[in-house]
């Protein structure tokens, strides 16, 4: 079966700017599949070459099997959208949103109300559906919001940054709605800025950075590939550290020291092995540990180890380009 979404050698420019340099992006039917990279890196220009709402300069992009420059129409049949903000009338209630939406696809009226029944019911907004909009809480919103893209029955979701500003919980239930929907064989491809939400949902994850996928792969093997296991320890005694560093059984070169905060750090290749040598030796030395722990690298330090930056990064040419049109 062929990957719903398809993406070989794009390339888009903003004047001087190349947004999207060579971009190579293949995304299995069924699946979650995040795209991560710092502000300016190509992601919603991606999600745009994707949704057509953006032409390619070259390259060749498919979605649903269906060519985004030459079968347009195609592609938006089979596709939903979920934007970074919401695209809902504040003043009309939960279920007329839905139901107008559901007009503006061509539904007709019976079906835009059954529709907009079910997506209620979905999505756990029944008893809030005659609530003017305005009232929502943040997470309702964006819940609404994600009903709203799925009118038609989408093949292919896109969601760009779904949960930025939302609180822990709310984030949670937008996070149970989208697994919701893949267990029922929607093919979601996201963008975000929260590292955890990508651990979280993501299938696959693709890092781009200057507008070109860096590296594939599920969140174990991205935390694999920059250096798997470490052991990290924290002293009780600050002025201990270079003693217990010394005593060591890893590769002095291969230890980071954190002083201020009475800790080092050392990649393992045998976690209970490890362990039980740094307890062995610490005791023996008369050295008191306050902490120490076995660890997999953390998304975030994939990501900086990949790009050399954080997410915070100043936006580039291309988001300022963008968000001038």
């Amino acid at each position: 079966m062929a990957d719903a979404i398809d993406v070989e050698g794009v390339r888009k420019r903003y004047g001087e700017k190349a947004a999207l340099d060579g971009l190579d992006l293949r995304v299995g039917r069924g699946t979650v599949h995040a795209l991560l990279g710092p502000n300016g890196a190509g992601k919603t220009t991606t999600v745009r070459v994707l949704t057509t709402l953006l032409r390619p300069d070259s390259g060749r992009v498919a979605v649903a099997g269906y060519d985004v420059v030459t079968q347009a129409d195609r592609v938006r049949a089979h596709i939903g959208l979920l934007g970074q903000h919401a695209a809902l009338d504040e003043e009309l209630g939960g279920r007329q949103n839905l139901e107008m939406f559901g007009r503006l696809y061509h539904l007709g009226a019976r079906r835009a109300r059954a529709r907009a029944d079910e997506l209620l019911e979905r999505f756990g907004l029944t008893d809030t559906g005659a609530k003017q909009v305005k009232r929502y809480s943040g997470g309702m919103r964006r819940r609404l919001d994600l009903a709203a893209s799925l009118i038609t029955e989408p093949e292919v979701l896109f969601l760009d940054e779904p949960t930025t500003g939302l609180d822990p919980r709310s984030r949670a239930e937008v996070w149970a709605s989208v697994r919701s929907l893949v267990g029922g064989g929607t093919t979601v491809l996201l963008t975000t800025q929260y590292l955890e939400e990508a651990d979280q949902l993501a299938d696959q994850i693709s890092v781009v950075d200057q507008g070109r996928v860096i590296a594939d792969g599920t969140a174990d093997e991205l935390k694999a590939r920059t250096g798997g296991d470490r052991i990290d320890v924290v002293l009780r005694d600050a002025s201990q550290l270079a003693a217990a560093v010394a005593l060591m059984p890893f590769a002095a070169a291969d230890v980071t020291v954190d002083a201020d905060r009475r800790r080092f750090s050392a990649p393992v290749t045998d976690r209970m092995s490890a362990l039980t040598q740094v307890v062995r030796v610490l005791a023996s030395a008369g050295i008191e540990a306050e902490d120490i722990a076995v660890r997999r690298p953390t998304l975030d330090e994939v990501f900086l180890r990949l790009t050399g930056r954080s997410e915070e990064a100043p936006a580039s040419d291309e988001t300022r380009t963008r968000e001038a049109v």
